[in-house]
C-alpha cells in the first residue's frame, strides 16, 4: 500500500521529477503487479489439495479454468495502472530502458525471476508499438538467473531406504504428504509398488552411498488425481517414478499404480492434458526436478505443465529463435489434404506447424474469424484429456522472409492478405497458432501393417471416447483432423466444428416412409444444425475393410445413438468421467489378481 501512495505522489509531481526517479517507479509498479498475480496464483494452485481431500470435482473444474485466466487480468490491470500513473505510453525510450535496468535490481533475489521477466514484456508489448521486437525495452533473454533459488521449505525431500528398508521409506513418504482422507489398504498398494519397482531395477541390486529417494516437496494435482513425483537414486544411476493417488467406490485412497518406464511418463506430462496444480514458491527448482524425471521435455514445456502458459510460450518463442538461427532450411507447406480453414506451413528441421485462419472460408464451412478463434479458446479452457493438441497462439510473429519457399509465399499472399506484412526482409504474421508436428491419421492409415492399424484404430475411437467424456465432441470426424504422435497415440488437433457433446442431439436416421424417399439424395427428414447421426459415421470412415473389421471390434457403440446419449446423461448429472494419463494396463487392479502378477 505505502509503494502504491508512493507512485502516485510522483504522478502528480511528475514534471518535477527526474527521470530515473520515474523509471523506478515505473519498475516498481509493474513488480507490485507481478506479485500480485503470482500470490493469486499460488493461493488457487494451494487449494488444489482441500478440493482433492473433499472430491470436490465441480470446483476442480472451475478453478482450473479460472486459473488459466489470472494472467491476462494481471496484465490489464498492470496496464492500466500504469497510464493512470505515468501516461506510460508517452514515456521515452530512454526512460523505458531505465525502467528494464531498475526491474533488473529489484529481481535480485526474488523467487519467480524468469516468471517476473515474462509479465513484464507482456505489460509493455501492450504499452509500447511493435518495434520493441528491435530494441532493449524487453528481455529477449533472461536477464537473472534461476539457478540455485532456494525457497524457504525445500522443493523436494529425501528419503533413505538403506536405514529402514524401501517399503518404510516409500509409507513415509507417503504419510508426509499429510492427506486427511483414509487409505483403502495402503500395505497391499506398497506391495503391488515394491513388486513392479524390484522387477524395473538392475539385478542384482546393491545399495550404494547414495542411495536415497528424492520426491517433490509438493503433490501434483489434476483432475481427480494427485501425483507423488519423485526418483530413486543409486550410485550414478537414477530410476524416475510417479505414483497417482485416487478414490476408490467407497471414497477412500489408494495407490493406482507406479509409473517407471519413460514412455508412460511422457504420457503423464504430455501437453495434451490440462495443466497441474502445486504449491509452488520456486517455479524453476520444481521445473529443473522435472527435468530429471522426463529428460527429453523442453524446459518450456514443463512450465506450461505446471500452469505457467505464458512463461511456455516466452520460452519456446526463445528456442525458435535460436533454432531459427543456427538452421537454413526453408518453410514449405505442410504436408496432407489442405484444410479449407487454416493455412498450414512447417519447418522440416522444427517439430511444429504453424497455422493461419484463411481470409475467407469456402462452403460447406459455415465459420468465420472470430468463430474459429472461439473454438481454439474452448480448447484452452477445457481439459484436453490427452486427447486435443496444446495449441500456443501469438500475435505478431516476424519472419525472415527468405526462409519461405515461393510457393508458401504465394499460398500466403493469396489465402491471408490481411494478416501479413512484408516490411523489407521480414515477413510478419498477425495471428498465429503453432502445435507440436503429428503424422496426419489418414497418411498413417495409408501404408501401415496389420497390427499398427490395429492399434491407431483402438486408439482412435478412444480419443473419441474420452473427447466426449470431457464434454467435447469433435465435430468432424474425419482421419485427416486427428494426427498421430511418436508413441502411436492418436490425438485431435482441428478444432474449427468442436462443440460440448451436451450441445449435441444425437438421434437416429428415420425410416423412410416409401421408396421415393429411399432412393432421394437429400433426407426426406428435417435436420437441425445441432443434429448428429451417429449411424452415417460408417458411410465416411469405415470404407476400407480392414479399419472397418478393427473398428466393429473396439468402438461399434460408437454407430449408435444410445452411446452418445448415456455419456450426456452422465454429464448432466455431475460425474466426471475417469480418463487416466497412463494405459489401463498399468493399472494394479488390472495386473494383478488375488495378489499374483498377471500379464499386462
Amino acid at each position: 500500500m505505502q509503494q502504491r501512495e508512493t507512485a502516485i505522489v510522483i504522478h502528480h509531481s511528475f514534471r518535477g521529477l527526474g527521470q530515473n526517479t520515474i523509471a523506478f517507479a515505473v519498475a516498481q509498479a509493474i513488480l507490485e503487479g507481478f506479485d500480485k498475480h503470482y500470490r493469486i496464483f499460488r493461493e488457487t494452485s494451494r487449494g488444489a489439495r482441500e478440493r482433492f481431500e473433499n472430491q470436490d470435482w465441480a470446483a476442480v473444474q472451475q478453478t482450473s479454468r479460472e486459473r488459466i485466466q489470472f494472467y491476462d487480468l494481471r496484465v490489464l490491470e498492470g496496464v492500466e495502472r500504469l497510464e493512470k500513473e505515468f501516461h506510460a505510453g508517452s514515456l521515452d525510450d530512454l526512460t523505458w530502458q531505465q525502467i528494464k535496468l531498475h526491474y533488473i535490481g529489484l529481481l535480485t533475489n526474488h523467487k519467480q525471476p524468469e516468471l517476473a521477466e515474462t509479465y513484464f514484456n507482456s505489460v509493455c508489448c501492450k504499452i509500447l508499438n511493435r518495434t520493441y521486437f528491435h530494441n532493449n525495452f524487453i528481455f529477449v533473454r533472461p536477464a537473472v538467473s534461476t539457478d540455485h533459488i532456494e525457497s524457504d521449505t525445500p522443493s523436494y525431500r529425501y528419503y533413505y531406504p538403506g536405514r529402514a528398508g524401501l517399503r518404510s521409506a516409500l509409507l513415509q513418504v507417503i504419510r508426509d504428504y499429510g492427506l486427511k482422507p483414509q487409505f483403502a489398504d495402503l500395505h497391499r498398494d506398497l506391495r503391488y509398488v515394491l513388486h513392479l519397482w524390484r522387477q524395473h531395477l538392475p539385478r542384482p541390486f546393491h545399495a550404494e552411498s547414495n542411495h536415497q529417494i528424492q520426491v517433490l516437496s509438493s503433490l501434483l494435482f489434476r483432475n481427480k488425481g494427485a501425483y507423488i513425483v519423485g526418483k530413486l537414486i543409486n550410485g550414478n544411476y537414477e530410476h524416475p517414478f510417479a505414483i497417482p493417488i485416487l478414490y476408490d467406490e467407497a471414497g477412500k485412497l489408494y495407490l493406482d499404480t507406479i509409473l517407471l518406464k519413460q514412455d508412460h511418463l511422457h504420457l503423464l506430462f504430455s501437453s495434451t492434458r490440462a495443466y497441474f496444480m502445486a504449491d509452488i514458491e520456486v517455479p524453476s527448482a520444481y521445473v529443473q526436478f522435472l527435468r530429471d524425471v522426463v529428460p527429453n521435455k523442453p524446459e518450456w514445456e514443463l512450465y506450461t505443465l505446471l500452469g505457467w502458459q505464458k512463461q511456455g510460450k516466452n520460452m519456446f518463442y526463445r528456442d525458435f529463435l535460436h533454432h531459427l538461427k543456427h538452421s537454413n532450411d526453408e518453410f514449405v507447406i505442410a504436408p496432407g489434404i489442405e484444410g479449407m480453414v487454416m493455412v498450414v506451413f512447417t519447418l522440416p528441421s522444427y517439430p511444429y506447424v504453424f497455422k493461419a485462419i484463411r481470409d475467407v472460408i469456402p462452403p460447406p464451412k459455415e465459420v468465420d474469424h472470430q468463430t474459429v478463434k472461439s473454438k481454439y479458446q474452448l480448447v484452452k479452457y477445457h481439459d484436453r484429456v490427452g486427447r486435443m493438441a496444446d495449441t500456443l497462439e501469438y500475435s505478431d510473429v516476424a519472419f525472415p522472409k527468405d526462409r519461405f519457399t515461393p510457393e508458401l509465399l504465394e499460398e500466403l499472399r493469396t489465402e491471408i492478405p490481411s494478416l501479413i506484412e512484408e516490411e523489407g526482409d521480414t515477413l510478419l504474421i498477425k495471428h498465429l497458432y503453432i502445435e507440436r508436428r503429428m503424422i496426419p491419421l489418414n497418411m498413417f492409415l495409408e501404408k501401415v501393417s496389420d497390427d499398427d492399424c490395429r492399434q491407431v484404430i483402438y486408439e482412435y475411437g478412444n480419443a473419441i471416447k474420452q473427447l466426449a467424456a470431457a464434454n467435447i465432441f469433435p465435430g468432424d470426424l474425419l482421419y485427416k483432423n486427428f494426427g498421430v504422435t511418436r508413441y502411436k497415440r492418436v490425438v485431435f488437433y482441428d478444432y474449427d466444428e468442436i462443440e460440448y457433446l451436451t450441445h449435441c442431439n444425437f438421434r437416429k436416421v428415420p425410416p423412410p416412409r416409401n421408396d421415393e424417399d429411399a432412393l432421394a439424395a437429400e433426407p426426406w427428414y428435417s435436420v437441425a444444425p445441432n443434429d448428429i447421426f451417429p449411424e452415417e459415421f460408417e458411410n465416411f470412415l469405415l470404407t476400407d475393410p480392414r479399419v472397418k473389421k478393427y473398428f466393429y471390434e473396439y468402438h461399434k457403440d460408437l454407430l449408435g445413438p444410445e452411446y452418445w446419449k448415456a455419456i450426456q446423461q452422465r454429464i448432466a448429472a455431475g460425474q466426471m468421467e475417469d480418463v487416466f494419463p497412463y494405459p489401463a494396463s498399468q493399472r494394479f487392479r488390472n495386473m494383478f489378481r488375488s495378489g499374483q502378477a498377471v500379464l499386462s
